[in-house]
């Protein structure tokens, strides 16, 4: 039993990846595009910058708060 559910898993996989709409380019299935490094590196640094500064402007909004 274990080995017919692995065998189809297997399989799905196998079908999912070969028949997947992407090219086999590296990078097409992402949501950003990685062509340009600059413009990369920019949205990263905004990305996580946001949500490592958010805590800190949240904090001081609440100090400042009267």
């Amino acid at each position: 039993m274990l080995n017919r559910s692995l065998n189809l898993t297997r399989q799905t996989l196998t079908n999912f990846v070969r028949f997947g709409h992407h090219g086999g380019v590296p990078g097409s299935n992402l949501p950003f595009d990685i062509s340009n490094r600059y413009k990369l590196t920019a949205l990263f640094i905004v990305f996580f910058g946001s949500g490592l500064g958010a805590p800190f402007l949240i904090l001081r909004h609440q100090l400042l708060k009267k």
